[in-house]
């Protein structure tokens, strides 16, 4: 018998973020007026004010403050949060991976795209 592939859909809903994830979100899992996709279950601590927001827009909409970019020496630090389990993980394991290393909940991978609005 075949079966489909898992999806986020299938797996039970996670408990709330235990974060503040600041920004207009629309769900539990991070999602944003901006980004709201499937996929788009990420939050980034940014390196200014050390909140995390679910994108780039949302913290530019919201802050009172310009963003910083996080330089490359700080990639060890954890800075994103999965909105799916509430794990942490590094700015170099996320930048390498295509989901959470906790959770395995995959990631968007056109978030690329704005890497370089985030991390230097």
């Amino acid at each position: 018998m075949r079966t489909r592939p898992e999806t986020p859909a299938d797996r039970p809903a996670a408990p709330a973020v235990t974060a503040t994830v600041l920004g207009p979100t629309v769900d539990h899992q991070t999602r944003c007026v901006h980004y709201r996709t499937e996929l788009d279950v990420v939050a980034i601590r940014f390196k200014c004010c050390g909140e995390f927001y679910p994108c780039h827009l949302c913290h530019e909409e919201t802050a009172d403050h310009d963003a910083a970019v996080w330089p490359p020496e700080d990639q060890g630090t954890h800075a994103i949060l999965c909105g799916v389990c509430g794990g942490t993980m590094s700015i170099r394991d996320y930048l390498d991976a295509d989901g959470c290393a906790s959770c395995r909940a995959p990631f968007n991978p056109g978030c690329r795209l704005h890497k370089h609005l985030y991390f230097g």
